[in-house]
C-alpha cells in the first residue's frame, strides 16, 4: 500500500525523499503512517521495478540529492491500483486486538488506558486543524486545485473516525465506571 502512496504522490510532481516524508508527515499520516527509512526503501523497490526513475542532482557543500518521478509504467500501476475491485475494507485494527484482552485487567487500569486512548484522539484530532490549510498549500504548488476535493475527503473521513474513537472511549469509561459501583 505504501509502494501506491508514493507513486500517487510522483504521480502529482517529481520529489526527493524527504519530500515524500513531509508530504506524508504533513497530510497523509493521519490514516498512513510510513517511516522515513519505510519510504526509502519503498523508492528503491519502485526503482527496481522501473516504476519510477531517480535523478542525481549535484549540489555544491551539500550532499547531492536524488529526485524521483513517476514512469509510464509507474502510472499503469498506479492506475491498475485504483480500479482494482479491492476496496481495502479489511480491518486490522491494534487497539481492538488489545481491548479484546483487557479482561485479564482491573477496571481501574482499563479506565486509565481508554482515557490515554481519548486523550490521544484528541490530540490527533486537535493536529488535523492546520491540514485543511496545507491541502490548499499542495494544491497551489503542484497546480492541481481540482485534486483537493479528493484530500479533503479524507482529512474528513480522519476527523470523523477521531472523534468517533473519542466517543466510544468514554463509552467505554462509563461503562467501566458503571461495573466498578456495582
Amino acid at each position: 500500500m505504501l509502494k501506491h502512496g508514493i507513486l500517487g504522490l510522483l504521480n502529482y510532481n517529481e520529489m526527493t525523499g524527504y519530500e515524500i516524508m513531509e508530504i506524508f508527515r504533513d497530510s497523509l499520516n493521519y490514516f498512513w503512517d510510513a517511516k522515513t527509512s519505510q519510504i526509502y526503501r519503498e523508492l528503491q523497490g519502485l526503482e527496481q521495478k522501473e516504476w519510477v526513475n531517480k535523478t542525481v542532482v549535484l549540489q555544491n557543500g551539500k550532499p547531492d540529492k536524488n529526485v524521483y518521478s513517476i514512469t509510464a509504467m509507474g502510472r499503469e500501476e498506479l492506475l491498475r491500483w485504483l480500479a482494482d475491485g479491492d476496496l481495502g475494507l479489511r480491518v486490522k485494527t491494534p487497539i481492538l486486538m488489545k481491548v479484546f484482552f483487557l479482561g485479564e485487567r482491573s477496571a481501574k487500569e482499563n479506565i486509565c488506558y481508554f482515557e490515554s486512548v481519548k486523550k490521544s484522539c484528541e490530540l490527533f484530532l486537535k493536529s488535523l486543524e492546520h491540514v485543511p490549510q496545507l491541502i490548499y498549500t499542495y494544491g497551489d504548488m503542484i497546480g492541481q486545485k481540482e485534486k483537493t476535493l479528493y484530500w479533503q475527503m479524507t482529512v474528513e473521513y480522519g476527523r470523523r473516525s477521531l472523534q468517533m474513537q473519542i466517543e466510544w472511549a468514554q463509552d467505554c469509561i462509563r461503562r467501566l465506571e458503571g461495573e466498578m459501583k456495582s
